[in-house]
């Protein structure tokens, strides 16, 4: 039988020669993730079964993410019993405060997952590696202890969607772009269970930052996963970073659909004519393009989080920001993704150009996209966000609005005080 990528690796990881949509198996696992609100459920869970060690003390990855640094004592309880755990376990992947950064931008950068990979993760955007042409999908904490200790999950096998990308984006049009635009067209469950497959000619032209961007929202269109086409970028990526990691050496395996594969639908979509787009509230589907926006003041705008805190991300922000002042009455946030990031960040000239335009810039935190601590809003306001999720109440007050959008119109939006056009800069 023909199978997609995402069929194949699973597959491989049965122990099976085949399998087909809507199949249960039982697949081994390369990495099991947690963070510090997921982490501490599953923990609980896993002490309840009896267990009394980790299937792999460097398949287990414990980030503390989303309210760190500690917003409040609660949190610190959280992260307390994660550091506790890991040190018992003798979990070698384990990332805090001074080292930590956003789960979904680190473990790329670690080296951590590559290729042919088998990911969970107790947080729904785990489906972010799939850039790298890994399967990753986001489990439930107890599914989570289950893994941690057996090292093996349940799946249902995923139909698929194919996305064959033509053609290459204009300046200013980035993988948050295309990602929204998809999601407008097809719809929050418009891949409801099935696998997001992203290939073609136009592939060459989006960059691993871009790749990462798009596979980490695949969960808001309702897909099980996304997965990236394996090119010459994503193994030099790989090459690069699979050697910051002391802990193992891991060797990519890369699968390629068949030719004959079968796909529910097969959608074109022309990098060039994409635009750029902003999601309304309160749906990530509630999409527009920046030349239909119209007149819509803001309070304020974070740029980072687990889709856009990579390095070119902050290079965009950087340059439109450059010489120029946050609007009077808007509060600018700014996340780099890990402290790698923020380092280089520094180097680059960055973090001075974001301070001296007037805007905020922070250690790694999750905490404003969940609306946990560091960007909260109140009853009214309007916030721009690179973030992946604008459901009402997202940010905070269940009477304030999110607008999703590319770092580059975020920018652009903080210096005019209301959504823009990137262009204009």
């Amino acid at each position: 039988m023909a199978m997609t990528m995402t069929q194949k690796i699973l597959a491989a990881h049965a122990g099976l020669k085949e399998v087909k949509p809507g199949q249960f198996i039982e697949a081994n696992l390369d990495i099991v993730l947690a963070n510090d609100i997921t982490g501490p459920v599953a923990i609980k869970e896993f002490n309840k079964m009896g267990a009394k060690g980790v299937f792999d003390i460097n398949k287990v990855v414990l980030v503390p993410d989303h309210f760190t640094p500690n917003k409040d004592i609660k949190a610190a309880e959280q992260c307390k019993m994660l550091r506790e755990f890991a040190g018992k376990q003798d979990i070698e992947n384990y990332f805090e405060v001074g080292e930590m950064g956003i789960e979904h931008a680190l473990l790329p950068e670690k080296g951590l997952v590559v290729a042919g990979d088998v990911v969970i993760g107790a947080d729904s955007h785990t489906c972010t590696y799939g850039a790298l042409g890994a399967f990753s999908t986001g489990i439930g904490s107890t599914d989570m202890a289950a893994g941690m200790a057996r090292g093996k999950a349940w799946f249902k096998v995923p139909s698929a969607i194919k996305f064959e990308l033509v053609g290459k984006p204009s300046k200013w049009v980035s993988g948050k772009d295309v990602i929204l635009h998809i999601i407008g067209m097809i719809g929050v469950d418009g891949a409801l269970y099935k696998s997001m497959e992203f290939m073609g000619s136009g592939l060459k032209n989006l960059s691993m930052d871009d790749r990462l961007a798009m596979a980490n929202m695949a969960i808001e269109a309702g897909a099980k996963n996304g997965i990236f086409m394996v090119d010459e970028k994503t193994k030099e990526y790989m090459k690069q970073h699979r050697n910051k990691n002391k802990a193992f050496k891991k060797s990519m395996k890369v699968y390629k659909p068949d030719k004959n594969a079968v796909y529910d639908e097969t959608y074109v979509i022309d990098l060039a004519a994409i635009r750029p787009t902003v999601a309304f509230p309160h749906l990530p589907e509630n999409t527009k393009k920046i030349d239909e926006v119209g007149n819509v003041k803001i309070d304020q705008v974070v740029i980072g989080s687990c889709t856009n805190g990579r390095m070119e991300d902050m290079k965009v922000t950087a340059k439109i920001l450059k010489g120029k002042k946050v609007a009077k009455n808007v509060r600018c946030i700014i996340f780099p993704g890990t402290q790698q990031i923020y380092l280089d960040c520094i180097k680059a000239g960055y973090a001075e150009i974001f301070v001296k335009a007037g805007a905020v810039f922070s250690t790694p935190t999750c905490g404003p996209c969940l609306g946990g601590h560091m960007g909260i809003l109140a009853a009214g306001e309007r916030a721009v966000a690179t973030t992946n999720r604008n459901f009402v109440g997202r940010m905070g007050h269940v009477d304030s609005e999110v607008y999703l959008a590319s770092p580059a119109v975020a920018a652009a939006s903080a210096v005019k005080g209301c959504i823009a056009n990137p262009e204009e800069f």
